[in-house]
């Protein structure tokens, strides 16, 4: 189907809007009038302009108050709509959007809305333009899309049908099963938006608050299956009223929002682009840093070895267990500070995942590699995160591990000598990556969850809101069906604050309070952590004696859910970059989010906070 976004949904002049709309594979765009108003071009200027982007104009919005007013307003308003339809003309838009009138004067009188909407679309008619009349969620006397059809039946006119809109309909809780029953020649043109569920101001909720498709709850996919079902053939057009989208940069936005649409198409099954290929697993994370010294002081006191060097690259692969830590020290370190740059995930199907990936507009990241280095397809995640798709030790596929010589290594604190693969877990030692936490642009917190969605096929869990000393967190998890793979996603407070707000590798263990004893013991450095905390602890829960002692001496925090037990703690931040050291018990589903609170202040207060 033909894609087709607002105006109004990004940044920047018009003439920026339209180049961001087309760079990121609309079909055409709604004018916004305050856009037009605006520019300083002229109407003929933006026609010529939107032919040469490949652009179409599908709509002209928004005309305001039309209906159900007193014959003097009327005719003003006629006055004014002859004006607009010239204007339409030389733009080479052929439809307009009338939203349901929320004017002082206008009456409850769906008999006189019909006949003036009726007079309306017959002088639209004598221009060649089309009225699509819209329910506004908080209109005057018309605030559903059943009303809003039952007005434009009774007016009975070829030029004048319906809007609907996806916000206006399932912000007010309206059942849209009712959209079947109206023929689909008379929906002129269907606007698709989605939003959190809040309880708030519907006005002030449209006007701030909404997202692409698949970016909050509501149940956007069973609407447009509804209207489709009525042999609908017009565009799915995005109005988006986002005032972090007006603010950031429209080119992004606009990748985001046509990639919102592709998932959607997708999901009513309108198009079937490469199947998802979800990860199975996490290959490894890759640190960038100017200066490996602190970075491999830190591995070392957690317990990894140094296994291997990358034969063309300085890269240096750190194991321990089924833990893979590659330290690149190249140059673009040194602009950027120690940093998580990359992280590999186990595909079952790399070239398959790549391919789904470049057709939801994933960036397809260019390598530089020697003959020799193994064929990776990669891609950048929205904060610029590189994703590896790889296979390791599948001998029918390219390994990344081959790209490697092993190197002579000793016995590390945490483990024993195994093969020339890596180093094999010990007793209370690092088993594997439980989870990556990746703090984003605040900017890009909705389009990160959408893109690990829509591209990797991960699922996204619900977002939760962290206290902050000087704010607030939101986090949100994407993962796989077993938890294999876990990326939490974060946007902070102060996203300035590059050590409170930094990412982390949390590492999985049988026995935390071995594994954080043996980092200290190593000469590592655990996040202390307050002992109001513990005195809290425990009021909330009963441990067995000397259990608390002990979390209280290692910095371990404690928490639990209906599935299991949750302990860790946290390493001191290297750079940008911080360790976690995590035991789940009993299916424990969580990430410790009763605790991040009193993380983030133990954070600050080391950073001098």
């Amino acid at each position: 189907m033909r894609t087709s976004i607002a105006t109004v949904s990004l940044s920047g002049s018009l003439t920026e809007k339209l180049t961001a709309a087309s760079r990121a594979g609309f079909d055409g765009v709604e004018i916004f009038e305050n856009d037009l108003l605006a520019s300083p071009r002229t109407p003929e200027e933006i026609r010529a302009r939107c032919a040469d982007l490949g652009l179409r104009i599908d709509l002209y919005q928004p005309m305001r108050d039309m209906e159900a007013v007193p014959a003097d307003v009327f005719a003003s308003n006629l006055r004014r709509a002859r004006h607009k339809f010239e204007l339409m003309g030389r733009l080479g838009a052929d439809t307009v959007l009338v939203c349901s009138s929320v004017h002082p004067l206008a009456v409850d009188d769906d008999a006189l809305a019909a006949e003036q909407l009726r007079e309306l679309a017959g002088l639209a008619h004598e221009f060649g333009i089309r009225v699509a009349y819209e329910a506004l969620a908080w209109g005057r006397h018309v605030s559903t899309y059943e009303h809003a059809w039952n007005i434009v039946a009774a007016a009975d006119h070829p030029a004048l049908g319906t809007c609907l809109d996806s916000f206006h309909i399932l912000s007010r809780g309206s059942d849209p099963k009712g959209i079947e029953d109206i023929p689909g020649e008379k929906i002129f043109f269907l606007q698709l938006a989605d939003a959190p569920l809040l309880a708030m101001d519907v006005l002030q909720w449209s006007r701030h608050y909404r997202c692409f498709p698949g970016q909050g709850g509501f149940d956007v996919a069973d609407l447009v299956r509804r209207v489709l079902h009525t042999g609908y053939d017009g565009p799915l057009s995005l109005e988006v009223f986002n005032d972090v989208y007006r603010q950031a940069e429209a080119g992004p936005t606009a990748v985001d929002a046509h990639r919102s649409l592709l998932l959607l198409q997708e999901t009513v099954g309108v198009t079937t682009p490469p199947a998802p290929v979800v990860p199975t697993g996490v290959a490894f994370a890759e640190l960038l840093t100017p200066d490996a010294e602190p970075v491999v002081t830190l591995l070392g006191a957690l317990g990894f070895t140094r296994t291997a060097r990358h034969r063309s690259k300085p890269v240096d692969l750190w194991q321990q267990g089924e833990a893979r830590v590659l330290v690149n020290t190249g140059p673009a370190g040194r602009r950027d500070g120690t940093s998580l740059a990359a992280i590999g995930l186990e595909s079952p199907d790399p070239a398959r995942a790549a391919l789904r990936a470049e057709a939801l507009l994933a960036p397809v990241l260019p390598r530089r590699r020697a003959a020799s280095d193994a064929p990776l397809d990669a891609v950048a995640a929205p904060d610029g995160t590189e994703l590896f798709f790889c296979a390791t030790d599948r001998a029918e596929l390219p390994n990344w591990r081959a790209d490697f010589e092993d190197v002579p290594h000793e016995n590390g604190p945490g483990g024993v000598r195994g093969s020339s693969d890596g180093v094999r877990e010990s007793s209370g030692g690092v088993r594997g990556i439980d989870h990556l936490a990746l703090a984003q642009p605040w900017h890009q917190f909705d389009e990160a969850a959408l893109f690990h969605r829509s591209v990797l096929g991960l699922h996204a869990q619900e977002s939760v809101d962290v206290a902050d000393p000087y704010g607030l967190m939101r986090s949100r998890a994407v993962t796989n069906a077993d938890g294999s793979v876990r990326i939490a996603l974060s946007v902070g407070a102060a996203p300035s604050d590059d050590t409170v707000h930094a990412q982390h590798i949390a590492l999985s263990t049988h026995d935390v309070v071995t594994a954080a004893r043996r980092f200290r013991d190593a000469g590592g450095r655990v996040l202390p952590i307050p002992a109001n905390y513990y005195d809290d602890l425990a009021a909330r829960f009963e441990f067995a004696e000397g259990e608390l002692d002990t979390y209280r001496e290692l910095g371990i925090l404690y928490d639990r859910d209906a599935y299991g037990e949750f302990r860790h703690c946290y390493t001191r931040t290297v750079g940008r970059v911080f360790f976690e050291l995590v035991q789940r018990d009993g299916g424990y589903r969580g990430y410790g989010a009763q605790n991040a609170p009193v993380r983030l202040a133990a954070q600050h207060t080391v950073t001098g906070g």
